[in-house]
């Protein structure tokens, strides 16, 4: 079984091909940008025809939240575009699409979890290119998986705990924003969950299983602030922790006040087993 992976430079692509040697069934065919441009239509179709993927899990995305708000026009480029054409390149193979999304389609204003037929109101061009490439998947191929997932983190690519620990190595205080709520997620979790999704798809034909759109995160939700303390605690790093709100650390970008993402329909439908955010954690020593 081929399972292509846009994206393998990429934090979530570099844990997808951590854990590939455990799945020795499956030809994991790692692509990155410089290999596989997704914004190139006609480079998508001469890869995929090359391979003949039976799954694409497209993990390549513009994720610079900030930076998109400057940069509009290469976050929709990628996000929109790159959905597109992939979209269409699995559609002319039969391929079966997993995409990565976010919470960040939704605006924060509600305070119980996220389910995936909630209405998205993204506040970002970040969150609203992601939306849009969720759309354009949903009008060209019917075959999709689309998984929104929140705060990923791993010893892979650059995210929050890599941030803080290089933090810490020079710094002995800091101060973190604690009213933000949402969920960690470890990249490692995700790719088992994305490989298991596979799996249980190849075992039943698609058909079989309900396509559409799934929410993916570590279980429980913390804040900015509490994901930091816990970075710290299981580091053994003793540093000195001051709560802000997010007014004192304007962004370009607005995040969502409230992402908690419900996994009922991903955990029923594929029999996953979610870790809480808390247990995902552990020291990475290959952090830096």
């Amino acid at each position: 079984m081929v399972v292509l992976v846009t994206g393998a430079g990429g934090q979530l692509g570099q844990a997808l091909r951590f854990i590939s040697g455990n799945y020795p069934v499956i030809d994991f065919i790692f692509c990155s940008s410089s290999e596989l441009d997704i914004t190139d239509s006609v480079n998508c179709d001469l890869v995929f025809e090359k391979y003949q993927p039976k799954f694409c899990i497209n993990t390549a995305a513009y994720t610079a939240v900030d930076k998109a708000e400057s940069e509009p026009e290469k976050a929709h480029l990628i996000n929109v575009v790159g959905a597109r054409n992939i979209a269409e390149a699995c559609k002319k193979n039969n391929t079966t699409l997993l995409h990565i999304s976010t919470d960040f389609v939704f605006d924060g204003e509600i305070t119980t979890p996220y389910l995936e037929s909630d209405i998205p109101n993204p506040t970002s061009v970040y969150g609203q290119t992601k939306l849009d490439g969720e759309k354009v998947i949903q009008a060209v191929w019917e075959k999709h998986f689309i998984i929104r997932t929140s705060w990923l983190y791993s010893q892979f690519g650059n995210n929050f705990m890599k941030t803080m620990l290089r933090l810490a190595s020079d710094r002995d205080m800091l101060s973190i924003v604690d009213d933000q709520i949402g969920t960690p997620t470890n990249a490692v979790d995700l790719a088992e969950a994305l490989v298991g999704m596979i799996t249980f798809c190849d075992a039943e034909p698609v058909g079989g299983v309900q396509c559409g759109i799934y929410n993916f995160s570590n279980e429980g939700q913390c804040s900015w602030f509490d994901f930091a303390k816990k970075i710290f605690e299981v580091n053994n790093i003793a540093i000195i922790l001051n709560p802000i709100s997010t007014s004192s650390y304007p962004t370009a970008a607005k995040r969502p006040k409230y992402s908690v993402l419900d996994k009922t329909k991903i955990k029923n439908t594929f029999g996953l087993n979610i870790k809480k955010w808390e247990e995902a954690l552990h020291p990475f020593p290959s952090a830096e």
